[in-house]
């Protein structure tokens, strides 16, 4: 079944918010929970958060490539105003879109512009399934492609999940020519989450912080996320 972005906000705000905090990252309230969710992937999930830092790149590559499957009833995690938004904002027809996932926002960006998407896994039917888009499998903080070769890079949902958050904006301000689009949850941090989040950011400011002093730059919540557009 999917469920749609905004229900998805509603019940994590519901719970991140009327628990106390103690309860909240309780393993024992958590742990029977992420079972229901995740089944026996659930103890992965759980402990990811401590063991992310120390990973080689081939383990945190194979943990995205298991978490994968796991998310198949998910379309996307974009809302609808934070797309209609970004379709709205992109600058030049050069596009890149990182961390991509199953290609809900690049299939909508193709019917405009030439788009080349990234994630650190893609699967083939994805490829297949959007023939107009090019695809690469990489890294975020080590991006394949050349200094603004892109007008706007569009990076959302993808930031929360990084190792090296500053090395991941200096690359996504990079490869931008023009201007960068990001979105991300706006969420309190909890050790237990139905997610593989590592920064979590729960109001504007967190995030404005995160991006550095940019007066040109907008912050929005959009749709219960956050919307973040700097021209370069």
């Amino acid at each position: 079944m999917k469920v749609p972005r905004t229900l998805q906000i509603s019940l994590v705000w519901l719970l991140n918010n009327s628990l106390p905090p103690m309860l909240r990252d309780s393993r024992l309230l958590m742990a029977p929970l992420m079972r229901i969710v995740f089944g026996e992937h659930a103890p992965m999930l759980m402990e990811f958060k401590q063991r992310a830092m120390s990973m080689t790149q081939a383990e945190y590559v194979d943990f995205y490539r298991q978490l994968a499957p796991l998310a198949s009833s998910t379309e996307t995690d974009l809302n609808r105003k934070c797309t209609t938004r970004i379709l709205e904002d992109v600058a030049g027809s050069r596009v890149l879109e990182v961390g991509c996932g199953r290609g809900y926002l690049a299939r909508k960006l193709c019917h405009r512009y030439d788009v080349t998407a990234c994630d650190i896994v893609i699967d083939e039917g994805t490829r297949s399934k959007i023939p107009a888009v090019k695809f690469f499998e990489g890294d975020i903080e080590k991006l394949p492609f050349a200094e603004g070769e892109f007008e706007t890079v569009v990076c959302t949902h993808t930031l929360e999940h990084t190792r090296d958050l500053f090395a991941s904006l200096t690359e996504l301000r990079r490869v931008a020519s023009r201007r960068l689009i990001i979105v991300v949850p706006k969420e309190r941090p909890y050790r237990y989450t139905f997610n593989a989040h590592l920064h979590f950011f729960p109001y504007r400011h967190t995030l404005q912080a995160a991006m550095g002093t940019n007066r040109s730059a907008t912050c929005d919540v959009v749709g219960g996320d956050l919307l973040y557009v700097e021209d370069v």
